[in-house]
């Protein structure tokens, strides 16, 4: 592989290039039909690393246009391949596999890439500047955040930065819901904190009030704002006031708690205003111009007795069936209110008009309403006549645990632990890395004791202690004279290049979590990279020609600090599309 292209193309797209311009190749010869797809041809390593070094499943998905069987497809593209100077072995596997063994110039190619584009490393132009929105936490503005929130806000921020990594304009947004029922009880929860902050004895909470310490500081902000104009004054002349100004102090909270873990967002968009816009009311409009919306009846739940009180209501309804909905959803309430589906509805058409993709993060608990949604996007791509990609990611529950048991008590609240209380203890990194060690919809435990053990158990642990390892070595060896080096690789033996034929799916890693919007992906290749160094270094400990610094050998010894180098810059380019700081020592 030549040096310019070595420093540019990492090796699966270098070689997936190769593979491309071979089945281009094959269709102006003939063996296949001009503009074949080609989307499912996948170039990646097998599944034994025996078997080579790459392999591909071009003959076996693309036999059927060809009219021949794979196997037979699959000679005319080794015949090519084995024309390629990089390419040691091109062989047939089973029915059609191909699998290649790479020359190990190739090799020094991807490792001299590694090095040379950097922190650029693993970036990836396949996103192609679409624009994606990525929605996340949007939690209630009632309460600081806690660890109920702490997983899909990382989450979502994670896979925000991942996109932006594999080419994608990312908008990340926090939805503010500032308009149900929930910000009246705020304000009255909030005048009652305004009452004290006055010094009037105002006893227990009410039932139904949010009766947390952190609405005092609210309470008296207000003091010092109204002094004690709305003390006595009729709820009708402060509700609207004091929703106002105990959603822009809960807000202000909420951005501080998420700057904890390293989480901003570009945009707050708040339900209130989306409204008061008259939002809701033209996505109506939209939507019955486009026969979307009909007046009906809404049927009383299935198998179940109507519940009490209930009487047939002519209601406004979206015709989610037709997109794969369970039943038509009403967008307005008897009374003429908004459903919280209704304003939704607007609130994705408003996100689509400046987006050509979305994503939402929500909560287990939403999975209920995943369907209508998607319908509701669905009737929006039908009606713009275009593909609206959608997504929503649902995040599982995280069981706080000490010590294996159980954590229910918060010492700020008495009633629940705050991102706050669990960045104070264990650290943003720790915090970050530990909700990304597990698929999003996977079941998590946080154990406040286990995600700080310096164990190979701790992935957080165990991926900084490789990273914190490299920089030590690095910098022992600067002491004594010696630097990086990629002058003499051909010293670099099967241990070395065992390492990075790992490192190297680091581009392949990230475009595969980019698509599949899945950022756990990255943390799962950072725990195994980091295994494979750690095995590495240890091989040192048993013999000491196998050290990364060998006396005597200045030569050896730079070859294998530029391939350290190199790993740790995979680790670091890793862990900053998590959000976590590659540390230095530990």
């Amino acid at each position: 592989m030549s040096d310019t292209l070595a420093q540019t193309t990492t090796i699966h797209a270098a070689f997936a290039a190769k593979v491309d311009a071979v089945l281009n190749a094959l269709e102006m010869e003939g063996a296949l039909p001009p503009e074949t797809p080609r989307g499912n041809v996948t170039v990646e390593p097998p599944r034994d690393p025996s078997h080579g070094d790459l392999a591909t499943n071009a003959a076996m998905v693309l036999a059927k246009q060809a009219k021949t069987n794979p196997r037979a497809l699959a000679e005319k593209i080794v015949e090519h391949l084995g024309r390629d100077a990089d390419i040691v072995e091109a062989s047939i596997a089973g029915p059609g596999f191909i699998n290649l063994r790479l020359d190990e110039n190739a090799w020094q190619g991807e490792l001299s890439a590694m090095a040379g584009l950097g922190a650029d490393y693993g970036r990836s132009a396949r996103g192609q500047g679409q624009s994606v929105n990525v929605e996340y936490v949007s939690a209630n503005p009632t309460g600081p955040m806690h660890m109920g929130h702490a997983r899909g806000a990382v989450v979502g921020d994670a896979l925000a930065t991942l996109l932006a990594f594999a080419g994608h304009e990312v908008t990340r947004e926090y939805y503010v819901n500032d308009a149900g029922s929930q910000v009246d009880t705020l304000a009255r929860s909030a005048h009652i904190r305004y009452r004290e902050a006055l010094g009037e004895d105002v006893g227990e909470i009410p039932e139904g009030y949010y009766p947390g310490d952190y609405l005092k500081p609210v309470g008296a902000a207000a003091a010092e704002e109204f002094g004690d104009r709305y003390r006595g004054a009729p709820e009708g002349d402060w509700l609207e006031i004091f929703k106002a100004f105990a959603v822009e102090r809960m807000m202000d909270v909420i951005r501080s708690d998420l700057a904890l873990l390293g989480i901003e967002h570009d945009v707050f968009a708040s339900e209130a205003a989306l409204q008061a816009a008259g939002k809701p009311d033209e996505a109506e409009a939209w939507l019955r111009q486009h026969d979307l919306v009909y007046d009906g009846i809404l049927e009383p739940p299935k198998g179940k007795e109507p519940p009490e009180g209930w009487e047939p209501v002519e209601l406004p309804l979206f015709r989610s069936t037709r997109f794969g909905d369970d039943q038509d959803r009403p967008i307005r309430k008897a009374d003429g209110k908004w459903t919280y589906f209704g304003a939704d509805l607007a609130y994705h058409m408003q996100k689509a008009e400046k987006s050509d993709a979305l994503i939402d993060i929500w909560g287990a608990d939403h999975a209920g309403t995943v369907k209508r949604i998607k319908a509701a996007v669905a009737a929006l791509s039908e009606g713009q006549d275009r593909t609206i990609p959608f997504d929503v990611k649902l995040v599982q529950m995280v069981h706080l645990m000490r010590d294996g048991e159980p954590l229910k008590m918060s010492k700020r609240s008495g009633n629940f632990v705050t991102i706050a209380d669990m960045v104070e203890e264990v650290g943003k990194d720790v915090v970050r890395f530990t909700m990304l060690s597990r698929k999003a919809d996977a079941q998590m435990e946080f154990d406040f004791a286990k995600v700080v053990e310096a164990s190979k158990d701790n992935p957080v642990f165990y991926v900084q202690y490789a990273h914190a390892r490299i920089s030590s070595t690095l910098r022992k060896a600067a002491a004594d004279g010696v630097t990086p080096s990629g002058d003499a690789l051909d010293r670099l033996g099967e241990a070395e290049w065992t390492l990075v034929r790992q490192a190297a799916q680091f581009p392949r890693i990230v475009e595969a979590a980019a698509a599949a919007r899945e950022p756990h992906r990255v943390a799962f290749f950072l725990y195994d990279l980091a295994a494979a160094f750690h095995a590495y270094w240890h091989g040192g400990n048993e013999d000491p020609a196998k050290r990364v610094i060998v006396a005597q050998d200045e030569q050896l010894t730079a070859a294998r600090l530029f391939l350290v180098d190199a790993i740790g810059q995979v680790i670091r380019n890793g862990l900053s599309l998590l959000g976590v700081e590659a540390v230095e020592e530990m």
